[in-house]
């Protein structure tokens, strides 16, 4: 087992969670969850495998919210009906699935599968269905998966408030900014090598590209696409707590900043999920306006829309030459796209999960055991019919209204509006190229926090409720009371 130095960095912030405040630990765990191209460590024993930064501080997480709650509110995040009985029931079976499905259907196709080499180094071969290493990796992510959600829920549950998720996702977009400026600045001054530190996974590393004359931005994620992915969620949440007035100067504020850097990532991934964001935040503010009191800012959002056009228009009449220079940058980072050989090799993956899943019968070759470039055939090659099925229950329970999740002006029901605003995002980018199972750790805290609003609204009709101030230890400024 080889350790990388962000590791040992790693364990010795788990140890002093144990001597910390419980909010300290969710803290870090949502901070954590930047590092997705870092490793804290390596195993020989499954070919080299990564794993990286998040899924390590998880134990000390899990332990943490154990010590401080016990095993009921865990356990609890999984009782039927609530979305944990569906992920737990999903996760089962893919994990079950993961072990069996590939041995029952050795050979009776073949997958696009990660193949580990000599050297830690790996490519994506067509090869027949056999069992890999790659099925134990993508179980373990789903066990973290499920784990992150319940601990998520326990703490919100037993002690803690969605606010402090606020401050956390506010302090994780700004070094999320802070590490996208880094890696521009260093790649023009030659000192790339700087990001080596955070980008120790045993991946193919696609960070030194330009496109349309700019330098894609990376960020801590092994590719431009990765950082746009996970900056769409950032955006996507900000971006709703200020359209729901939330510390309005702050969040506005930090939403540009995001969607700058997410356009100067240059993914079409990531203007796709932009792009999906963008309507599901201007149908839900249609949606408000009509209410008895309406609530965010569904004026200004019909007449920024209105006004796109009209300024597009006046910018051209302007500057004609400026059409074609736009013309031109759209059609090499979107519509090129299709036609590269990145296009033709994904759509070719897609093609071959498609094959596995008929070819096994709808029930999928074995989590892990295939790749694809869209969520959609990942779930069908990998878990079939059944484990798709659980799939889309699960976030129908996460994503479609319940009463008191919500509605109205509390700060809960807007923290819950930016959670499923992220949520949208991160389904956006993963149909649109997701290439494995794992959603990251980030799209189950979010999950976890809509899970127990619903639960905490019934507490407040029961008990007083305690002002947020008290719960969070932190001022409406967000600055500590001494």
């Amino acid at each position: 087992m080889k350790i990388e130095l962000i590791g040992l960095l790693t364990i010795a912030l788990g140890m002093m969670t144990f001597l910390a405040p419980v909010h300290r630990a969710f803290s870090i765990m949502v901070l954590s969850t930047l590092f997705g191209a870092g490793a804290a460590f390596s195993l020989p024993g499954l070919g080299g495998a990564s794993v990286l930064v998040p899924s390590l501080f998880l134990v000390f997480y899990g332990l943490r919210m154990f010590l401080a709650f016990g095993e009921g509110p865990i356990l609890e995040s999984l009782a039927p009906p609530r979305a944990g009985f569906w992920l737990l029931l999903l996760t089962a079976y893919a994990v079950a699935s993961a072990f069996f499905l590939p041995r029952l259907m050795e050979d009776v196709t073949e997958t696009m599968t990660v193949q580990r080499l000599a050297g830690g180094r790996s490519s994506i071969s067509l090869i027949a269905l056999e069992p890999s290493t790659n099925n134990i990796t993508q179980a373990f992510y789903a066990l973290g998966g499920l784990a992150c959600f319940a601990f998520t829920f326990a703490y919100l549950r037993s002690a803690g408030s969605p606010a402090r998720l606020v401050y956390a996702m506010l302090a994780l977009s700004a070094a999320n900014l802070g590490f996208a400026v880094l890696d521009v600045v260093t790649y023009y001054a030659g000192a790339a090598h700087i990001f080596d530190f955070v980008r120790t996974a045993n991946y193919a590393l696609l960070t030194g590209s330009e496109k349309a004359g700019f330098k894609r931005i990376s960020g801590t994620f092994s590719e431009a696409s990765a950082f746009a992915g996970y900056t769409s969620v950032l955006f996507a949440f900000i971006g709703s707590l200020w359209l729901d007035r939330v510390r309005s100067l702050l969040t506005g504020s930090v939403a540009v900043l995001l969607l700058a850097a997410l356009l100067l990532s240059t993914s079409a991934t990531g203007m796709v999920a932009l792009a999906v964001v963008a309507v599901y935040l201007a149908f839900r503010s249609v949606g408000e306006s009509i209410r008895k009191s309406p609530i965010g800012r569904p004026a200004f959002l019909a007449s920024t829309v209105l006004a796109i056009p009209l300024v597009s228009l006046f910018v051209l009449l302007a500057m004609p030459d400026l059409l074609d220079s736009v013309a031109s940058y759209l059609d090499e980072i979107l519509f090129s796209k299709l036609e590269s050989h990145s296009g033709r090799e994904r759509f070719m993956w897609n093609a071959v999960a498609y094959q596995v899943f008929i070819d096994t019968g709808g029930w999928g070759a074995g989590l892990g055991s295939a790749r694809a470039s869209s969520y959609l055939l990942v779930l069908l090659s990998n878990v079939g019919l059944l484990g798709t099925a659980l799939f889309a229950i699960f976030i129908g329970s996460i994503l479609l209204p319940r009463p008191g999740s919500e509605t109205g002006i509390d700060l809960d029901a807007k923290i819950v509006r930016a959670c499923k605003a992220g949520l949208v995002a991160a389904l956006a980018e993963a149909f649109a190229a997701g290439t494995v199972y794992d959603l990251g750790l980030l799209f189950y805290v979010l999950a976890g926090t809509i899970a127990v609003v619903p639960l905490r609204a019934s507490q407040r009709e029961s008990t007083p409720e305690t002002p947020i101030d008290e719960v969070t230890g932190l001022t409406p400024l967000g600055g500590s009371r001494s």
